[in-house]
C-alpha cells in the first residue's frame, strides 16, 4: 500500500479551504482592489469557517493544529486565486508568538478573536535604515520609572494592514541593565494608541491589503504589553520569523499553482495550426517544469511546517528558510510562463495573470530575500565564513 504523504484530515481540509477559495475567486480579490478596499468578506467567512485560527489552541477558540494546517489554508485559497496575506501576519505571526509566549490575560485578550476573524494583528519589524539586519533595529523601549509603563519610540516601514488591524506587535529593543546592550522584546500597541501614527506607501504592487510606514513618538504602554520574557526576546521573535517563512512559501505556492492552472487550461483550449498549442513541447515542457518546482516547493514547505509544529525550532528554521527560497523561485518562473504561454492575453485584464507578475517577486523579496536565505545556508548549513 502506498504512504499517504497527507492525512485525510488534511486532504479534506485541502477540498474544504478550495471551495471556500472557488466561492469568492480571483474576480473577487480583484474588485476589492479596484475599490480601494480589504477582502472583509472573506476574511469573516474563512473566521466563521475556523480557518483563520486552525493553528491556535483550542481553549482559546482555534483549532488545536498547526502551521502545517495554516498552511493549508493559504495555500488553496492562492491556488483560488483568492489568497489572504493578512494569514501570514495574524495568525502565523502574532497568534503563534501570543500563543506560546503571551500571558494568561494576552491570551485570553486576543487569540479567541484572532482565532474567528474579529479580532486582527499586524507586524512591525522592518525598518528604514535596519532592512534584513534585525541587529540595527532602532525602535527603543524604556521604563517610566514612576508609573512601571513603557515608551516606545521608533518607525516602521512596508508594515502590511494597519488600516485593518486593532493592535500591531511591534519588535523593540529594551537596554539591558547590565551591559548596557539594546535586546529585542515584542509589544502589542493598539492602533489607536496615542502618538501612534500610520501613513500609507504609494506602491505599484495591486494588492487588497496596504502598506504601511509608522511612527512611534513615545507611545505609552502597560507593563503587560510585553509579551513573554523581556531576556529571551530573540527566541520569541524567531518563534514568529519562522511561521511566517512557511506561511510566505504557502502563499507563493498557491499564486504560482493558480496562474499555472489558467495556462494549463488555456493551452488546452487554444488551437493554432490545427491543434491545441498545450500539443507543442515549446509549450507543454515550461508549464510541466513550472509544476515540478512547484511541487518541489510545496514538499519542502511541508517539511517545515511539520519541523515546526513537531517543535523543532532549529529544523524548522532551516527548512523553513529553504521552502521560502523555493517557493518564491518556483512562483516567479509560473507566472512568468503563465503569461508567456497566454502571449497577448497574458497581459489583458481578461485572464487577470499580468498583476501577478509584480505580486509574484514579493516571495522573492519579502520577509527576507533570496540572497540572504542564500547567505543562511552558506553560514547555518554548510559552514562556509561570513562575509559580514
Amino acid at each position: 500500500m502506498t504512504p499517504q504523504i497527507e492525512t485525510d484530515e488534511h486532504r479534506a481540509l485541502r477540498t474544504a479551504v478550495a471551495a471556500l477559495g472557488a466561492k469568492y475567486g480571483r474576480d473577487y480579490i480583484t474588485r476589492t482592489i479596484s475599490e480601494g478596499r480589504p477582502p472583509t468578506e472573506l476574511w469573516q467567512e474563512a473566521g466563521k469557517l475556523g480557518y483563520l485560527g486552525v493553528n491556535l489552541p483550542e481553549e482559546h477558540g482555534g483549532g488545536g493544529g498547526g502551521i502545517t494546517e495554516l498552511s493549508i489554508v493559504l495555500e488553496e485559497l492562492g491556488a483560488a486565486g483568492s489568497p489572504l496575506l493578512m494569514l501570514v501576519v495574524s495568525p502565523a505571526i502574532c497568534g503563534t508568538v501570543i500563543a506560546r509566549f503571551g500571558t494568561g490575560e494576552q491570551k485570553r485578550a486576543w487569540l479567541p478573536g484572532l482565532s474567528d476573524g474579529s479580532l486582527l494583528m499586524a507586524f512591525g519589524i522592518t525598518e528604514p535604515d535596519a532592512g534584513s539586519n534585525s541587529h540595527r533595529i532602532t525602535t527603543t523601549a524604556r521604563r517610566d520609572p514612576a508609573s512601571g509603563d513603557w515608551l516606545l519610540t521608533g518607525r516602521k516601514v512596508f508594515i502590511s494592514g494597519v488600516d485593518m488591524a486593532d493592535a500591531v506587535l511591534i519588535v523593540g529593543r529594551t537596554e539591558d541593565a547590565r551591559t548596557g546592550r539594546l535586546k529585542p522584546c515584542l509589544f502589542i500597541v493598539p492602533t489607536d494608541a496615542e502618538g501612534f501614527q500610520k501613513r500609507p506607501i504609494d506602491m505599484e504592487l495591486n494588492a487588497a491589503e496596504k502598506q504601511f510606514e509608522l511612527t512611534l513618538d513615545d507611545v505609552r504602554l502597560p507593563a503587560d504589553a510585553l509579551v513573554g520574557d523581556e531576556d529571551a526576546g530573540l527566541l520569541q521573535l524567531f518563534a514568529g520569523l519562522n511561521p511566517e517563512r512557511i506561511m510566505t512559501a504557502a502563499f507563493a505556492i498557491g499564486m504560482g499553482r493558480y496562474a499555472l492552472s489558467r495556462a494549463i487550461e488555456y493551452a488546452r483550449d487554444r488551437t493554432v495550426w490545427k491543434t491545441p498549442i498545450g500539443a507543442h513541447q515549446a509549450i507543454a515542457h515550461p508549464l510541466a517544469q513550472a509544476h515540478i518546482d512547484l511541487e518541489l516547493a510545496r514538499l519542502m514547505m511541508r517539511k517545515a511546517a511539520h519541523l515546526y509544529d513537531a517543535g523543532d525550532d532549529a529544523g524548522a528554521g532551516e527548512a523553513a528558510n529553504m521552502a521560502k527560497y523555493a517557493a518564491g523561485e518556483a512562483c516567479v518562473r509560473a507566472v512568468d510562463q503563465a503569461v508567456h504561454t497566454l502571449g497577448g492575453n497574458g497581459l489583458t485584464r481578461e485572464f487577470g495573470l499580468a498583476s501577478l507578475i509584480t505580486a509574484a517577486r514579493v516571495a522573492r523579496i519579502a520577509p527576507v530575500s533570496r540572497e540572504m536565505i542564500l547567505n543562511y545556508v552558506s553560514h547555518q548549513t554548510l559552514g562556509l565564513p561570513k562575509s559580514y
